[in-house]
């Protein structure tokens, strides 16, 4: 993050996003941007002010010791890259200096306390980028490690709770409508500290899944199906119950305080899940994540099934770099490649590429493409754009509908329902057909992928199939 307020010359220029906005907001659509308020680059011209010896407004915009030989007190840091005394608290990389939102229970003398005057100073700045784009059209932002400003934060997260209700207080009266979701986890807290929306995010530490994790990537191996554990592997053998038993009471929370818990098809983060799993197991999985409650993120790319890549990492991408290749369009331009521009205002820093593609696009003769999928009926765009016009249309699968999981083993079987509509949802991601019995009622079938029956109620589902029932 070199400047919050200026578009990266990869990209565009901020007139470029403007019109953006303004192209979206004709045909009804919203653009929420990424705001990382955890760190900037080192290039930062706040960084640059902070890192003189002179005392300045920006002395303690980051995270300074008070001696050029002083540790991080268990945090990263990096020493001897200015001439000021001290040395700096890092967020990950070297190039990412840690902005100063305070310490929960400051103990060195250079710790300054969550909420005082140096943080309240970091957080009017935020406030001052988040005001800088919502007045130009921006309709929100997803923040990027909200749970992580302040340091040494206690269990719960308290004090980056209050810190986000300061920021909120002082951007939510004049932008009333904007939506802000987070990558946090854990709605709530997120939801305390003022966010519309969490995220369920996607997590595997050391071999060990989270609930989500168990639905798509409870593989250690990205690329291989050898071990793979995910619900939605028609071989796993799975139950979806495990990743019920942690997703339910993160719902609660979520509608306790009246926000969305959402999915995610995958992130920048996170490998795709092609080609581990098949277009058919894909499709099953995505039609499930779209019918559950919450706003679903559809990662690009991810519409027509794109592979992950075993790429070499670039600009820190690391093991997750396979999973940001460009879009592939098809037609005219197959590798749907970022061109970036060699001129004088380019961006020139190690890494970067002039004259061609970010990174490479997938050369295999079969490699997915908008293109192609567009003139095949029964591809996975196919099946994206249908179950997405259903989640639409249906009262049921709107924010707000209520979920009651029925069925909880290798099939699973959940209900979603207003005051004017019942929906009954199936899948079956097992190579054997599964019968099982409906709540009372009488039902039509208004969605499906693979076989389904209905006899009464009894409902026989075909091998890797999805249902979508509505009461009549």
């Amino acid at each position: 993050m070199r400047d919050y307020k200026k578009v990266a010359s990869r990209y565009g220029t901020n007139d470029d996003l403007i019109a953006l906005f303004d192209a979206a907001h004709r045909r009804d659509m919203h653009v929420i941007l990424d705001l990382v308020p955890g760190h900037t680059s080192e290039e930062h011209e706040w960084f640059h002010r902070s890192c003189k010896v002179e005392r300045n407004n920006y002395s303690d915009r980051y995270i300074w010791t008070d001696s050029w030989i002083s540790g991080g007190d268990g945090l990263p840091f990096i020493g001897g890259e200015s001439p000021r005394n001290g040395t700096y608290i890092l967020n990950f990389f070297k190039c990412q200096p840690a902005l100063n939102y305070g310490f929960a229970h400051p103990e060195r003398s250079w710790q300054k306390p969550a909420l005082g005057p140096d943080a309240k100073a970091t957080c009017d700045a935020m406030v001052d980028v988040m005001r800088f784009w919502l007045s130009r059209g921006a309709d929100g932002f997803r923040v990027d490690m909200a749970d992580s400003l302040v340091k040494k934060d206690d269990e719960g997260k308290p004090y980056t709770i209050r810190t986000w209700q300061y920021m909120f207080a002082r951007i939510r009266p004049a932008f009333p409508e904007a939506a802000f979701v987070s990558e946090w986890g854990r709605p709530e807290e997120s939801m305390a500290a003022g966010f519309d929306m969490d995220f369920y995010l996607d997590w595997r530490w050391d071999g060990v899944p989270n609930g989500y994790n168990m639905l798509l990537r409870n593989v250690d191996d990205p690329l291989s199906r050898k071990g793979d554990k995910s619900y939605f592997n028609a071989d796993s053998g799975t139950p979806i119950s495990k990743f019920l038993d942690e997703y339910e009471p993160r719902l609660r929370e979520a509608e306790t305080a009246d926000g969305n818990f959402n999915f995610i098809t995958c992130n920048h983060d996170t490998a795709r899940v092609a080609p581990r799993l098949s277009q058919r197991e894909i499709a099953l999985a995505y039609c499930t994540l779209f019918a559950m409650p919450g706003v679903p993120f559809l990662y690009y790319g991810d519409e027509i099934g794109m592979r992950y890549r075993a790429l070499p990492g670039k600009e820190g991408g690391y093991v997750r770099t396979g999973s940001r290749t460009p879009m592939q369009w098809g037609a005219n331009d197959a590798s749907g490649a970022l061109h970036v521009s060699d001129s004088a205002e380019s961006d020139t820093r190690a890494g970067d590429v002039t004259g061609g593609s970010y990174l490479p696009a997938d050369p295999s003769a079969d490699a997915p493409t908008v293109a192609a999928q567009q003139a095949d009926a029964e591809s996975l765009w196919h099946t994206v754009r249908s179950i997405l016009h259903v989640k639409g249309e249906c009262d049921a699968l709107r924010s707000g509908a209520t979920f009651h999981a029925i069925e909880r083993d290798r099939v699973f079987v959940f209900e979603r329902s207003t005051h004017l509509q019942k929906l009954i949802i199936a899948v079956n991601p097992s190579r054997d057909c599964k019968a099982l019995q409906l709540p009372d009622g009488s039902y039509r079938t208004i969605f499906s992928i693979g076989e389904n029956e209905i006899s009464g109620t009894s409902l026989r589902l075909g091998l890797q199939s999805f249902a979508i029932l509505e009461a009549e």
